[in-house]
């Protein structure tokens, strides 16, 4: 990986995103598909200047669909959640 905005792709949003974010220290992204958890937590504190506490990751697989006769598949990507030491804050 060469820069740390090349590996943190964007926050991820959600109800259930939220829902898990609700104590203020866990935050989800979505990162790239071959980065790792040390890159990962490199990655975080080095763009928000947070200490990072933990970092797990889910590994989204692509979804069939479907538009009018053509078939496809969506992308593949990975997803990171991120626990924050104590007293550290990331505003989205």
């Amino acid at each position: 990986m060469k820069e740390y905005f090349d590996i943190i792709k964007a926050p991820i949003i959600t109800e259930k995103s939220n829902n898990i974010a609700s104590d203020d220290r866990k935050y989800v992204f979505k990162v790239d598909a071959r980065a790792n958890k040390t890159q990962i937590k490199q990655a975080i504190e080095n763009i928000f200047k947070v200490k990072v506490e933990s970092v797990n990751t889910i590994n989204v697989k692509p979804k069939k669909k479907r538009v009018g006769r053509y078939a496809g598949m969506t992308n593949k990507y990975k997803k990171a959640i991120v626990t924050l030491a104590v007293n550290n804050k990331i505003d989205l």
